[in-house]
């Protein structure tokens, strides 16, 4: 396998370098050199140095899959650290464009909340306009990426503002019937953790009852309530309505304005368990098919059918939900264009409040990054995005959040559609980063957002044993949470 080094001089850079780099080259281990000296015996190298003279020298030199490409540019007067930053960065853009002759869709940006560029441009009084050519100009940001953006900007503008007092409340059930061949969560399949389950309801439902004395302690708001997984449904309906009431007994939902649970998988919907979330209050749920092609569903291993997703969803409908999202993943395993293009007009006729589309994650090893089929197969799931912001707009969902994936070829987007008045407020604001959100359960991340906007971040343990095993440790994290929030 082909190596890569980048080797750094007169810059601490290196973190952004890295990330613009693995636009073009991407699921790579790159070999860092920060003392500026080429390691022997590698032909793949990307230097990028900055010369501080009377005038300060950017400079990039590129040796790539037997090509060279070499680039100065000289920056007049003092120039501030982020501005050196984004003069190399951008540099090294254009000498990897050159070289690959590959025009990323969503430009220089390599963060994953592209949104939150365009909020900013609205915060420092630019119109739309202003900030599409502002952002476009600066970022090499395609039309249709520059446009995705606005128009998810333009919904959530209204939506974002809020007190520091108000936050999101996420509660985890890492379980699910079978663990798919896609899945990066952490999630954990029956068959390997149903021992556990039991004891695990009980200490989630200690740790709420112990944010629930928090959150009445410094005066906070709930706005939202997540329950996520894994699949929550994968649970009992008894456990569930345990970890429901436990909720409803020690967290005021007062001002709530969404309460959402994961129904998910279609193999763990019942109608019991429909009725444990109904009479518990929670107005939002998922059906999540990912696809309604039965081949598929069998290549990424889940063990149902796409009837039993379209039954489900009746199913629901016919007990009163009237805010049911359904989640689609572009690029599954086997998956065609055709058959992505079938299971999106399936779902569209259903018309959900909100559809969820994903694009699959692509990680390539550098040997294989050029090959013809991968690029065929790159092409395939930009088609399946592009289908549906094409079609979801015209049907009424539109984009409300999205957020992308790093180190993947392509830089493809997840994207939330919606029906206006739909638009879920955590998933806006767990991307936005701006709300203090608690969070419940293994694998649960609490971030607290100071009013300096800097970020705090108390994380759960990972895995269901050590969750429980563990919980005595874990609640003297709270410490720390009551040590954040003091400062609300």
């Amino acid at each position: 396998m082909e190596q890569y080094a980048l080797i750094f001089k007169g810059h601490s850079f290196g973190y952004e370098v890295q990330a613009t780099a693995k636009i073009f080259i991407p699921s790579v281990r790159f070999i860092l050199c920060e003392n500026g000296e080429i390691p022997p015996n590698i032909e793949n190298t990307i230097l990028t140095e900055i010369i501080h003279e009377n005038d300060t020298v950017v400079n990039v030199e590129i040796h790539l899959h037997g090509k060279f490409w070499k680039e100065s540019k000289s920056i007049s007067g003092a120039a501030a650290k982020n501005q050196l930053e984004f003069a190399l960065c951008s540099l090294l853009y254009e000498g990897l464009q050159d070289l690959t002759g590959y025009t990323p869709p969503w430009g220089l940006l390599t963060g994953i909340r592209p949104v939150r560029k365009v909020i900013q441009a609205f915060d420092n009084g630019l119109t739309p306009e202003q900030a599409f050519q502002t952002l476009q100009h600066q970022y090499r940001i395609s039309d249709k990426k520059m446009k995705l953006a606005l128009e998810t900007a333009l919904i959530q503008k209204d939506i974002l503002p809020h007190s520091p007092q108000e936050i999101g409340l996420y509660i985890s059930i890492p379980f699910c019937p079978t663990r798919c061949n896609y899945c990066s969560f952490v999630s954990h399949s029956m068959d390997s953790a149903y021992q556990l389950i039991p004891e695990y309801v009980d200490k989630l439902c200690q740790e709420i009852a112990i944010f629930g004395r928090i959150i009445e302690k410094y005066h906070l708001l709930v706005q939202s309530v997540y329950i996520g997984g894994g699949t929550p449904t994968s649970v009992t309906a008894e456990q569930l309505d345990t970890i429901m009431q436990t909720i409803s007994e020690h967290i005021d939902l007062g001002h709530a304005r969404e309460y959402t649970v994961e129904a998910g998988r279609a193999d763990t919907i019942t109608k019991e368990k429909l009725q444990v979330i109904h009479d518990r209050k929670a107005d939002r749920i998922s059906v999540n098919p990912q696809t309604l092609q039965d081949s598929v569903l069998q290549a990424i291993g889940r063990r149902h059918t796409a009837q039993q997703v379209l039954d489900a969803f009746a199913l629901a409908r016919e007990m009163g939900f009237d805010n049911i999202n359904m989640d689609l993943i572009a690029g599954l395993s086997t998956d065609t264009f055709e058959g992505f293009s079938d299971t999106l007009h399936k779902v569209m006729n259903l018309n959900p409040e909100s559809i969820t589309v994903h694009t699959l994650t692509v990680k390539r090893s550098a040997d294989l990054y050029h090959s013809d089929e991968i690029r065929t197969q790159i092409s395939e799931v930009e088609k399946m995005a592009e289908l549906s912001a094409n079609l979801l707009p015209h049907g009424g969902w539109m984009p409300y959040y999205l957020y992308r994936q790093k180190n993947t070829i392509g830089n493809l987007e997840n994207v939330g559609y919606a029906k206006a008045g739909k638009e879920n407020l955590y998933n806006i604001l767990i991307m936005d980063e701006t709300q203090t959100i608690l969070g419940a359960g293994c694998g649960a991340s609490t971030k607290i957002i100071d009013r300096d906007g800097d970020i705090h971040r108390v994380m759960n343990y990972k895995f269901p044993f050590e969750y429980i095993s563990r919980f005595e440790q874990l609640m003297q994290k709270k410490i720390q949470i009551e040590e954040e929030l003091e400062k609300l």
